[in-house]
């Protein structure tokens, strides 16, 4: 089947027939995301059926309790990407208002899922909640199921070890979005990348930067404007891959080492947070294009500088480590 992508239901073609649904935020795409995920694309191919996945836009929370959104781990754009690549058939976004946070939860399941979407089967994480305020749950689900003709499944949260800055060996924690977005929040990259998977990615538009530095001190950067609520990294200099994704296509072009730089360049007295990348070995002007980077390693805090040549010192510093941790010959 081919994968589609619905904004909202009024997309869903005519003769739909029954589907298994899997319903979240989904932010990040998480090792647990991940595995509920899979859980019902194969409960989809054993009856014959598409996996539909649910999710919404803007976060729920913003709606409820506006100024509240949370970081955000991936665009819409990622989500949909990385949750085809686990097969689901039909990524559906439903624009989520204050008219669908009122919603009662039987009147959600009821027009929703079966009266629109048709579930055969409903597949969702021992946490899930539904309708206004909440108060719709598994147990509820599972006797609207009864009700209408559908079965439900629910997953329990996914634990495992996650690799720490500090803690090579690696504890286990609960796979969360909300934990991820604390590493993130701290800087530790590398936890995040365990929890989440893969590397987090950062994505952009290059933006003109504040003019100082770049070129003249031998390192000219690509700035990053970023999307609203993006979970950027606590300040401090990182290695990264950096993707040029190729002008509106879903395949991403060129993938470059870089070393990134995020805050308010305090050697400069600068007040605005940024974050602007290095990309090793090219001498390209990226501006206008859109540019993923992927947070492999922190290499150390923001640090103000007493000179330029001090600073210039520890860049090469920076760019040295950015190749020993990419493997990347100089």
């Amino acid at each position: 089947m081919v994968v589609q992508r619905w904004r909202g239901l009024e997309q869903l073609p005519g003769g739909w027939g029954r589907c298994v649904v899997t319903i979240g935020v989904f932010d990040g795409v998480h090792r647990g995301h991940q595995q509920l995920i899979s859980h019902a694309v194969r409960q989809a191919r054993r009856r014959g059926v598409p996996c539909v996945l649910m999710t919404f836009d803007p976060h729920p929370s913003e709606v409820v309790r506006p100024g509240s959104h949370p970081a955000q781990l991936t665009t819409l754009r990622r989500r949909a990407e990385l949750v085809e690549q686990l097969g689901v058939d039909v990524f559906c976004v439903l624009p989520f208002t204050r008219e669908v946070s009122r919603i009662p939860a039987e009147e959600f399941v009821h027009a929703i899922l079966v009266e629109k979407l048709h579930a055969a089967e409903i597949v969702v994480g021992e946490n899930f909640t539904f309708g206004h305020k909440a108060a719709g749950n598994i147990e509820l689900l599972a006797k609207l199921g009864e009700r209408f003709g559908f079965d439900v499944e629910s997953d329990a949260l996914v634990s495992g070890p996650v690799q720490r800055a500090d803690d090579p060996a690696g504890a286990s924690v609960t796979f969360s979005s909300t934990y991820i977005r604390s590493c993130i929040d701290a800087g530790d990259v590398t936890a995040a990348a365990s929890a989440l998977g893969r590397d987090h990615r950062l994505e952009g538009i290059v933006v003109r930067g504040a003019g100082r530095g770049g070129k003249e001190l031998g390192f000219p950067t690509a700035n990053l404007s970023t999307p609203p609520h993006a979970a950027i990294p606590a300040d401090g200099v990182y290695a990264c891959w950096f993707t040029h994704r190729h002008r509106g296509s879903r395949d991403p072009g060129r993938t470059l080492p870089a070393a990134v730089s995020v805050g308010s360049n305090p050697t400069f007295s600068g007040t605005e947070r940024t974050v602007e990348a290095y990309v090793l070995d090219i001498d390209a002007d990226f501006y206008g294009e859109h540019v993923d980077l992927d947070f492999v390693q922190r290499l150390r805090a923001m640090e103000r500088f007493d000179s330029v040549d001090a600073l210039i010192e520890q860049m090469h510093q920076d760019v040295a480590e950015t190749r020993r941790i990419l493997a990347v010959d100089g």
